[in-house]
């Protein structure tokens, strides 16, 4: 998924410092790059004795978005 930018999530490790920038700003499609370019992992992450559990993924995704939102630079 492109987030309009040129920036393919899929194909990065990280993200890049104009999206990290544009989420402290508190961009709404920065944030959902964010949740994004992790939902994999929080999908991984989110598997409990052999079951994916979406409870589990929905407290992730929020917690990090939580995250996001105490983020400063300094």
């Amino acid at each position: 998924e492109k987030n309009g930018r040129g920036w393919n999530m899929k194909n990065e490790k990280r993200i890049p410092f104009e999206i990290i920038e544009k989420v402290v700003e508190g961009e709404p499609e920065a944030i959902h790059n964010v949740v994004c370019h992790y939902r994999g992992y929080m999908k991984y992450l989110s598997v409990f004795q052999g079951h994916y559990n979406s409870d589990i993924q929905d407290r992730l995704e929020a917690q990090l978005i939580q995250a996001l939102f105490k983020y400063r630079f300094r």
